[in-house]
């Protein structure tokens, strides 16, 4: 589980807003498609079909910008391959999570000696917080957006969260943010800045995993574990990773439930030393 599969979570949790965000539409009503295409299926984490509309929305989340092959030509085949199969117009979003002065980040099309197909492009670090800080379910990418007091802009967001009156929404915001600031911030800065009591009682890890566990995607799971050990400790033993990565889903499900209360490593392998 990586910060750009967070992303696509989000996006399918609230298409509606995420259509608003990025579609001149009035659409009311968004639906979320498949991420398996015809001819040879691709499934992307990364990536998300809505449909609005007569219109197909493809949002696709990067942390990196060196893929094979690479953005501009996956976004044509991407772009070929829904309207084969749906025959729909199609609008085209790549959206850079991670601030980088790589050329691809300020590419928007592909083009050959008999093709130019073109595509939007959004920089995260170039955007207006405001849009995030107002929109519960953009709230988790505001830390993300352009700011020159970084810290200040992570407060915000803090206290925004701590505003949410519906503790269920309050908590899994709190839980999608931590991980995408952790894009940005120190660990340590963020955990200060958002509640403890907010992210102890925290469900979100355990929705993701439930996701994944109904998917059948051990593979996920183990990822996502990953990640927050690496965001909240500085090291990992290798050895304590591998006997992770063993764990059955339903096993690492349980890890995640146990996490929100470690402190340190040691309280990592006091609970697998109990297991």
């Amino acid at each position: 589980m990586s910060y750009d599969n967070v992303c696509k979570l989000l996006a399918e949790k609230y298409p509606l807003e995420f259509v608003r965000w990025l579609l001149p539409t009035r659409a009311k009503k968004v639906t979320v498609l498949k991420t398996e295409l015809s001819i040879e299926p691709i499934r992307a984490d990364s990536v998300i079909f809505l449909q609005a509309g007569n219109r197909i929305l493809h949002i696709e989340f990067q942390t990196l910008t060196i893929s094979d092959p690479p953005i501009p030509f996956r976004e044509l085949d991407y772009s070929v391959r829904i309207k084969r199969q749906y025959n729909l117009p199609v609008t085209q979003v790549v959206i850079f999570l991670q601030e980088t002065d790589d050329e691809i980040a300020k590419t928007d099309e592909y083009r050959d000696e008999t093709t130019v197909h073109k595509y939007q492009v959004i920089r995260m670090w170039e955007q207006d917080p405001r849009l995030f800080l107002n929109n519960t379910a953009l709230l988790p990418l505001a830390p993300l957006a352009q700011t020159s007091t970084p810290e200040a802009l992570l407060s915000q967001v803090a206290q925004k969260i701590a505003t949410i009156s519906n503790k269920g929404e309050r908590q899994d915001t709190a839980g999608y943010t931590e991980i995408l600031a952790g894009l940005r911030f120190d660990k340590n800065l963020i955990r200060n800045l958002l509640s403890e009591d907010i992210m102890k009682e925290s469900v979100i890890y355990q929705d993701i995993l439930q996701q994944g566990r109904q998917q059948g995607k051990q593979q996920e799971a183990f990822e996502l574990i990953r990640l927050l050990l690496n965001q909240r400790f500085q090291k990992v033993d290798a050895l304590l990773i591998e006997k992770i990565r063993a764990f059955p889903t339903e096993q690492l499900e349980k890890l995640a439930v146990a996490f929100l209360n470690f402190q340190k490593v040691s309280d990592l392998e006091t609970w697998l030393n109990q297991q």
